[in-house]
């Protein structure tokens, strides 16, 4: 009976298990779906925002898959010096990483490292309850923030800045984060790029939210679109880029409401400097920058300066290593072929990737499945040919005997009915569980076990 581990319970690693499970070859197979976190899901449950309900609701697919009597899912499991990649290929058939992109790219500017200012990827582990988060609170004391970065990340963290407390609260926003949010004085966001409309990488979709949030307008300059040859002439564009052109058009055509809030989208701006006033983040200074011809800009030598105490740098992610894994700093990804690790430019037998650590911190959520396909197909033509002894004792066994104490499944649950009872005493909906003690309280359950 092979028994193969996958590492990450976010998309990539479920649909990875999904599809060793759906093949007919090997009708016996288990597969142990391993995590960092007691919770399963990985960016569908601390990634996506909370009022995003139907990419949340992405959750019910991964769940059913979890629950296939094939799947054993493993919370609580981390793959590093107590337990190497070493330990567990001794333990298992063959080993699929799907580990995907936790750090995130820098500006590289003066200033970034003063208190205020902050990658996206904090503040929306801050609000999804990431038991790692930080607790900084982010917006106190803030009236004015600015979001660097036009992907849809960018977009996300804008409309959470602008979203009110009775928007907030039938969301599953962990209690503190919403008190926080409740009393934000915030009056202004700017979500910033240094390109222009039609090189922006957020969804149309994603771009009309901001426009229909309560009490808040959007601001956009028509003279900065119109330095975008693209947006003059929009027809040439793809269908997708076009409809966001179409947005921002109405957008810059419309009168100020003089509504409470105000998100000003702003184009051709580039950081070169955060400032500091009183120890902390007081503006960020950009470069004006004009279109180059080829895709790219360059910059005008002309400076402005927008006022803000938070800054929030969104400007793509990047793999992190994995003790004893081979890594392509360059790339961020681990080396491969078809999803075959390679060490030293040779296949290491029983080692595989899929997801963001195969291939990089592209596409969407639906690009993981032909991902985790390929990879899963390289694995079962290998298996075919085995070349490795048998394995008969069940894999957990090993893992207890290296003092791993994993959440199953019945743990995960229990966190599930505490996150629900913890939302009805407040009033509110399911509200998740923030720190580490508490899921894991939560998950042993009212006996402690």
């Amino acid at each position: 009976m092979p028994h193969i581990a996958v590492v990450g319970s976010g998309p990539s690693g479920v649909y990875a298990a999904q599809s060793l499970v759906q093949q007919g070859s090997l009708p016996d197979i288990r597969v142990d779906v391993l995590d960092r976190l007691p919770c399963p899901y990985g960016l569908v449950r601390y990634g996506v925002a909370p009022d995003h309900e139907k990419i949340k609701s992405l959750q019910g697919t991964l769940r059913t898959v979890l629950q296939d009597e094939r799947i054993r899912f493993l919370g609580g499991v981390e793959v590093g010096p107590a337990l190497p990649p070493a330990k567990l290929l001794e333990l298992y058939d063959a080993v699929v990483y799907c580990v995907g992109a936790a750090a995130d790219r820098r500006l590289g500017v003066p200033g970034e490292d003063l208190p205020g200012s902050w990658s996206a990827t904090d503040f929306v582990a801050w609000y999804s309850a990431h038991p790692d988060a930080r607790d900084d609170g982010f917006v106190r004391g803030v009236r004015s923030a600015v979001a660097i970065g036009v992907g849809n990340v960018a977009v996300d963290v804008t409309r959470m800045l602008a979203r009110g407390a009775a928007e907030l609260a039938p969301t599953d926003i962990p209690q503190a984060a919403l008190g926080v949010l409740a009393d934000s004085e915030v009056r202004d966001v700017y979500m910033v790029g240094r390109r222009g409309p039609s090189q922006a990488r957020f969804t149309t979709k994603e771009l009309r939210e901001l426009g229909a949030l309560p009490g808040t307008e959007v601001i956009v300059e028509e003279g900065e679109l119109a330095l975008d040859p693209g947006y003059l002439e929009p027809g040439a564009l793809p269908a997708a880029v076009r409809r966001n052109v179409e947005v921002l058009r109405g957008w810059a055509a419309r009168p100020r409401q003089g509504a409470a809030r105000r998100i000003h989208l702003r184009f051709f701006l580039r950081p070169v400097e955060i400032v500091e006033g009183r120890g902390r983040v007081a503006a960020v200074r950009f470069e004006r920058t004009r279109p180059d011809g080829h895709g790219g800009v360059l910059g005008t030598g002309g400076y402005e300066e927008i006022g803000a105490e938070l800054v929030l740098r969104s400007v793509g992610y990047r793999g992190v290593p994995l003790a004893g894994l081979p890594f392509d700093t360059g790339l961020g990804t681990v080396p491969h072929a078809a999803g075959r690790v390679l060490r030293g430019g040779h296949v290491s037998p029983g080692e595989y990737v899929a997801g963001w650590i195969k291939r990089g911190p592209t596409g969407v959520i639906g690009t993981n499945r032909p991902c985790a396909k390929e990879t899963v197909s390289s694995l079962l033509d290998d298996l075919a040919a085995p070349t490795r002894g048998e394995r008969v004792r069940d894999p957990l066994a090993g893992l207890l005997a290296a003092g791993v104490r994993p959440v199953e499944w019945d743990g995960w649950r229990s966190i599930e009915r505490a996150e629900a009872a913890l939302g009805l005493s407040l009033g509110r909906g399911s509200v998740k569980i923030h720190d580490w003690e508490g899921l894991l309280s939560a998950a042993r359950g009212p006996s402690g076990a």
